[in-house]
């Protein structure tokens, strides 16, 4: 009985513990960490770097010229975008581009991974899932203000949109 009434708690609190906050329609069920609304009329795409491979190595993506963010092993950031096309880059002894299509109040999920190089790790940039990153947001944590470039949400705006 007592063994029952534990396991009860512990699922209880399990369930709580991954709760998707109201108001989050773009939150990976599952997922500890809230991803708001793009704000009206515009896109926005979430950046994360799962922990792994290249734990020293940065993963600097920028659009252009411009810095959107540096995303160390283990962070995210969200960054709002105009509609359109946008090339995003990152590079190291190797460069790697992803072009997207961002839409008006959409949300999209961007996962870079350090591969294997000769000298340094190799950054790679690929289309993710809300399912691949509430997988690792248990793990994540936003990119430090620093670390932000323009458009990026500092972590006040992601806690007053939720």
């Amino acid at each position: 009985m007592k063994l029952r009434v534990l396991t009860t708690a512990a699922a209880l609190s399990l369930t709580a513990a991954l709760a998707v906050p109201a108001g989050a329609a773009d939150t990976p069920t599952g997922s500890a960490i809230s991803i708001p609304e793009p704000p009206a009329g515009k896109g926005q795409i979430v950046f994360f770097r799962p922990s792994g491979m290249g734990m020293a190595m940065g993963c600097t993506v920028k659009e252009g010229e411009t810095k959107v963010s540096s995303l160390g092993n283990g962070k995210y950031v969200v960054v709002v975008a105009e509609p359109g096309t946008h090339e995003y880059l990152v590079r190291s002894e190797a460069k790697d581009a992803l072009t997207l299509l961002v839409e008006a109040d959409e949300t999209q999920f961007v996962r870079c991974h350090i591969k294997m190089g000769i000298m340094a790790g190799r950054p790679d940039i690929a289309p993710s899932t809300p399912e691949e990153f509430a997988g690792a947001s248990e793990h994540l944590k936003l990119v430090d203000d620093d670390d932000m470039g323009e458009g990026a949400l500092r972590a006040a705006e992601l806690s007053s949109s939720s």
